[in-house]
C-alpha cells in the first residue's frame, strides 16, 4: 500500500483525518487521557525520560496523549512543523512571547490589538523589563528604524480586533527581515491568526514565523472551550513548551478532546461563516440606522484590495457604528440594538456557530482610556458582530428589527 503525503491532501481532510491515513484497529473517535499522570512500566521508564525521551508520558502538564494528538493535527492544518497547545489564547500568547522575549528586550507591534493583549503589552510586560514600541501599519517600512540590537519580536495581528484593519503581510515580513541587520540576530515574526485562520490566510507560507491562536473561536466553533496554540517551527516550539512547563498554562485532555471534535467540520463552518459574514454586511450597509460597516469584503473597506490579494475568504467578524436617531449618545443606540436582538446573542466571544454581538468598550477594549481607543479605531457606537451558521434571512431580518431602536 503506497505511502499519502498528508500536506497533499485537502484542508477538511487534514482536519478529519491528520496523519493516520492507514488501517489500524483502534476507535473512530480520540480516547480523552484524562489522568493527571501516567504509571511506569519500571523505573527504566523515569531513566528514559531524565534522558529526554519523548514518547514517555509522566505529567499532563507536560504532555498528554490527547493533547498531543490534537498538536499534530492543528501543526499537519496550518503547515507548521510543530503544536502547542494551551488552556487560553492568552495562555499561548503569553508563554509565546516569554519564549523568545526576557529582561530588557523589545518588542515591536502594530497598535490595533485585541484589547487582552494589549492590556498584557501595556501592563505587564514592563514587570519583566520588556518593551513594546508601536509601528503605524500604514508606515510598516518604520519597523526599520524601530529596530535596536534588543528587539526580539515583531508581533500583529491581521484582521484587527475589532476594527477589521488589515496589515498587509507581505510587506510586515520584508521590513522585519531588512530590520534583522540592524538588529543583528534573527527576528521572531508572530502573527495572531485569530479572525481569519487557515481558511483564509496562510501567514507560514507568507513568511511569517509563528501563529498564536484563540482556539476557543473558530477552531472549537462550538463556544464551550476555552484553549489557544502556537504553532511554528519545531526549535521555536520546543522553547515554548519549556516555558509552558513552568508558567503552567497547560491544556486541560477533554477540552482538548472537544477541540479535537470540532475541528472535524471546521473548514464548513468557516466557509459558512465567510458566506453569511458577506451576505449581512451587504444587507447593514444599505440600512439606514447604520452610519458604517467594516468588512474586508466590502469594497468600501479601505484596505480591500490587500485583503483580497493575502486573503482566501474575508471571515466571519463585521463590525458596525450605529446611527443613534432615539438617544443622544451613540454608546446609549448601541446597547438599544444589542438589547433588542432576538435570534443574535449578546455575548462576550467570537468565532461560535451562533452569532454574537459585543459592544468593544464594554467587551474587548474595556478599560481603555480615550487616546488609547482612539489609537486603536474604537468608538463608543461600535457593535462588534461574529456571525454564524444560521440563515442569513433569519440574520438580516434580526438586525433590521434591532436597528430600529437605536
Amino acid at each position: 500500500m503506497a505511502d499519502i503525503n498528508p500536506m497533499t491532501l485537502s484542508l477538511s481532510t487534514r482536519a478529519i483525518h491528520g496523519r493516520k491515513l492507514y488501517p489500524f484497529k483502534g476507535p473512530v473517535s480520540l480516547p480523552i487521557y484524562q489522568t493527571s499522570n501516567f504509571r511506569f512500566e519500571s523505573s527504566d521508564d523515569a531513566v528514559k525520560y531524565a534522558s529526554g525521551d519523548p514518547s514517555v508520558y509522566v505529567y499532563s502538564r507536560y504532555h498528554n496523549p490527547t493533547i498531543r494528538d490534537v498538536e499534530e493535527k492543528l501543526a499537519l492544518m496550518e503547515g507548521a512543523e510543530e503544536a502547542a497547545l494551551f488552556a487560553s489564547g492568552m495562555a499561548a500568547i503569553s508563554t509565546a512571547v516569554f519564549a523568545t522575549a526576557s529582561s530588557g528586550d523589545e518588542i515591536i507591534s502594530t497598535p490595533a490589538l485585541y484589547g487582552g493583549t494589549y492590556r498584557f503589552f501595556r501592563d505587564e510586560l514592563p514587570k519583566s523589563g520588556i518593551t513594546v514600541k508601536y509601528v503605524d501599519s500604514e508606515n510598516l517600512a518604520a519597523i526599520e528604524s524601530l529596530v535596536s540590537p534588543k528587539t526580539k519580536i515583531v508581533y500583529f495581528e491581521t484582521p484587527t480586533n475589532p476594527t477589521l484593519d488589515i496589515v498587509d503581510m507581505k510587506a510586515i515580513v520584508e521590513h522585519t527581515r531588512k530590520g534583522e541587520k540592524k538588529a543583528g540576530h534573527k527576528l521572531l515574526l508572530i502573527i495572531d491568526n485569530t479572525f481569519a485562520t487557515i481558511v483564509n490566510q496562510d501567514p507560514l507560507a507568507a513568511g511569517v514565523d509563528a501563529i498564536v491562536e484563540s482556539a476557543t473561536k473558530y477552531l472549537c466553533g462550538h463556544s464551550d472551550i476555552v484553549a489557544g496554540v502556537v504553532l511554528g517551527n519545531k526549535e521555536y516550539l520546543g522553547r515554548v513548551k519549556t516555558v509552558a512547563k513552568y508558567h503552567g498554562g497547560c491544556a486541560d485532555p477533554f477540552a482538548a478532546y472537544l477541540l479535537f471534535r470540532s475541528l472535524k467540520t471546521f473548514e464548513l463552518r468557516v466557509r459558512k461563516q465567510n458566506e453569511n459574514a458577506l451576505a449581512l454586511a451587504k444587507a447593514l450597509e444599505r440600512h439606514p440606522s447604520v452610519a458604517r460597516v467594516i468588512y474586508p469584503g466590502l469594497p468600501s473597506h479601505p484596505a480591500h484590495v490587500i485583503a483580497a490579494k493575502q486573503m482566501t475568504g474575508f471571515g466571519g467578524m463585521v463590525t458596525i457604528e450605529v446611527r443613534n436617531k432615539r438617544t443622544a449618545a451613540p454608546l446609549d443606540a448601541a446597547v438599544a440594538v444589542c438589547d433588542h436582538l432576538r435570534v443574535v446573542v449578546n455575548a462576550m466571544s467570537l468565532g461560535g456557530v451562533e452569532t454574537l454581538v459585543s459592544i468593544p468598550v464594554y467587551s474587548s477594549h474595556v478599560h481603555m482610556n480615550g487616546d488609547e481607543l482612539r489609537r486603536h479605531g474604537v468608538t463608543n457606537g461600535m457593535i462588534r458582530i461574529s456571525v454564524g451558521v444560521e440563515g442569513v434571512e433569519d440574520l438580516i431580518g434580526d438586525f433590521a428589527q434591532a436597528l430600529e431602536y437605536a
